[in-house]
């Protein structure tokens, strides 16, 4: 069962019911052992700031309390020795207003005060909660907004009156670190069966070239065949790639086949033919910029290109060889871009990587500069996109950058304008090109990045993702509301994954902890959004390609049906469920763990409107764990999660 709050804030936080005793001695909490204490940046303090400062809340300095940050929690034993807790809260005020927290007082597994959200430069509240009988205090903060910056929470003047007779608290066993447990996660060997991934259903434009490979596993050699290709399109039968033309709009019910020493499988695979019907599924892919950087040459490109195949990750669905920022140069005197010294051959590039199967993407900017310093397209969109067309470029990120030089303001028109101007210049080509925005969700991009002017495949819905657990925490907390303006053909776009061996040029494994990185895939999965690698792919671990290779996850990114998760429950403390309908009738369901404690979270049936006796898949360790009534639970790690997919598929 979950815990739910018992009260509503208020400027002063006082319950009624036990009778609270006389006062007895009191034991300042800044005086325990704070060994034990929880959270999700720094240390936390006695009578000090998380940032080691004087604890200070509304411009008074309180000489006792503990300094901590959100999120965290301290658990203190009482064994029925206290009958009073009493603090001060807030936000201390070395953040200058900045920051936002929720005080939350559990005894005995119940919540029994919590503030509303308190921002920095509010006016700190008191606290008093009887505890007579009591076994267990909890202490949480947990961050008022999305993300942790600035969340410098103080339990100012924080003191458990003794119970009369009592001389001291039991003492404070120290748990062990519950953020570097390990990975909730199963590898499988490769299975030599032939089985189909990826995509069931793309689309493209009439008349422009067409290239799709089907992502299939099994023990090698591999054949592919292919019942009711659409006129215009053939297949190799040794590499499963599809090319060609479509002669026509319509759609098109294909059957795909792989056979191998081991069996065969097949699988309907939707080709729809029409204007703007590219991106039908997330695109899935690589990019550089999140282990590169400006550091990006052609070398590096080629090499993610082989290695998508030799590592099997093209097998699962990933297509996109996507070069980001610093391969521009300056302009021909006709006003042609060119590339600079990294890159001396950009359509013997795109060759290459078509020859795999696989698809080019390439970066740029409207300003009149990238975000590096390079050569944007700034009054030459429709010569750019001729140059793309003709290296066979078929994916566009276009960075807002200098363009803040050009824009009169942030208005809603000044934020369109750019990239409709390019999306006129991208009709205007006879090739496909993926159009992704990209300027940080400015404006509510998610509300008009799919409008027909704008034609927007993806848009990006927030700042740039960094490899630490605030920044991706922020990030996918923020897209919750913004899963109706998703669909097939227009996807949100939190940014590119950081697992692996990244670094922006300054390569280094992932600051992310293993089961954050669970979260990180979970997530990006559950939202529909892009799946760009940033990685090395020259050095892929076991884990982080068993995390990249996990089919019944990425099913769930390419879902046909296109409904990305909302969150469905957050409860405060104890975790969110995040929630979406698939296409063949089960939910998959994202039980998250924000807090840096080990969590029970539940998920009810009801919650997603199923009733009766379902069965429930757990997809990081790859079993059925069972069929449950109303609704399944279980422990999550701190900062990971459990992905699951719920109910029979028709």
């Amino acid at each position: 069962m979950r815990v739910r709050s018992l009260l509503a804030a208020l400027p002063l936080l006082l319950l009624s019911g036990a009778a609270i005793a006389a006062p007895g001695t009191v034991v300042w909490v800044d005086s325990l052992n704070l060994d034990n204490m929880l959270q999700d940046f720094g240390t936390p303090h006695a009578r000090a700031t998380v940032d080691g400062n004087p604890l200070k809340l509304g411009g008074k300095t309180f000489e006792h309390g503990v300094g901590t940050h959100a999120s965290g929690v301290y658990e203190i034993p009482l064994d029925g020795k206290a009958v009073r807790f009493d603090a001060t809260v807030g936000v201390d005020d070395e953040t200058n207003g900045r920051g936002a927290v929720i005080f939350s007082v559990q005894v005995d597994g119940k919540t029994v005060a919590k503030t509303g959200v308190l921002h920095g430069n509010d006016a700190p509240q008191q606290i008093s909660v009887p505890l007579t009988g009591a076994k267990m205090l909890n202490l949480i903060v947990s961050p008022g907004v999305s993300g942790i910056g600035f969340d410098h929470a103080d339990w100012a003047d924080a003191s458990i009156t003794l119970a009369d007779g009592a001389t001291e608290l039991p003492p404070i066993a120290i748990r062990p670190q519950t953020l570097d447990a390990e990975a909730r996660i199963r590898i499988l060997s490769p299975d030599p069966a032939p089985a189909i991934h990826g995509a069931r259903t793309v689309g493209a434009t009439p008349g422009r070239p067409f290239l799709f490979r089907i992502p299939a596993t099994g023990e090698k050699p591999l054949t592919f065949s292919a019942k009711g290709l659409p006129a215009g399109l053939s297949l190799d039968a040794a590499t499963g790639i599809i090319s060609g033309s479509l002669q026509k709009a319509g759609t098109n019910a294909v059957i795909v086949t792989v056979k191998g020493p081991k069996g065969s499988a097949s699988r309907s695979l939707t080709i729809t033919g029409g204007d703007h019907k590219l991106a039908q599924t997330p695109p899935m892919g690589w990019n550089s910029w999140n282990v590169w950087g400006t550091k990006v040459d052609e070398g590096k490109v080629r090499d993610a290109a082989d290695q998508m195949l030799a590592t099997g990750l093209a097998d699962h669905g990933f297509g996109y060889i996507n070069i980001d920022d610093a391969w521009e140069d300056k302009r021909n005197p006709d006003g042609t871009i060119q590339t600079n010294e990294k890159f001396p051959g950009m359509k013997a590039l795109g060759d290459y990587i078509h020859s795999k199967g696989l698809r080019f993407g390439i970066y740029s900017s409207p300003g009149t500069t990238t975000c590096g310093g390079y050569t944007a397209s700034y009054q030459h969109e429709a010569q750019d996109a001729q140059s793309y067309a003709s290296w066979g470029v078929d994916y566009l990120k276009y960075d807002w950058c200098s363009y803040n030089g050009i824009a009169k303001d942030h208005s809603l028109p000044e934020l369109q304008k750019p990239y409709a101007v390019m999306r006129k210049a991208l009709d205007g080509v006879d090739r496909d090109i993926l159009f992704s925005l990209c300027q940080y969700g400015w404006g509510d991009v998610w509300t008009w990045g799919a409008d027909p002017s704008i034609g927007g495949n993806c848009w990006r819905t927030t700042d740039d993702i960094q490899d630490n657990w605030g920044s991706m925490h922020a990030i996918y907390e923020d897209q919750a509301g913004h899963e109706k303006y998703a669909g097939p053909g227009h996807w949100n776009d939190p940014d590119m994954l950081m697992v692996g061996v990244v670094g922006f040029g300054n390569t280094h494994p992932t600051h992310l902890r293993p089961n954050e990185q669970i979260t990180h895939i979970s997530m990006w999965c559950l939202l529909s959004s892009p799946l760009l690698i940033g990685c090395d792919m020259t050095k892929l671990d076991q884990f982080t390609l068993a995390l990249l290779s996990n089919d019944e996850a990425l099913d769930i990114n390419q879902d046909p049906l296109g409904k990305p998760a909302g969150l469905i429950s957050n409860e405060i403390g104890i975790g969110q469920v995040w929630a979406r309908p698939l296409f063949d009738g089960t939910h998959a369901v994202g039980l998250v763990n924000p807090n840096p404690w080990i969590s029970k979270i539940a998920v009810n049936w009801s919650e997603l409107g199923i009733k009766g006796k379902q069965p429930v898949r757990d997809l990081w360790l790859h079993q059925n764990v069972g069929s449950y009534a109303d609704g399944y639970s279980i422990e999550v790690p701190a900062h990971g999660s459990v992905l699951l997919k719920v109910g029979k598929a028709k």
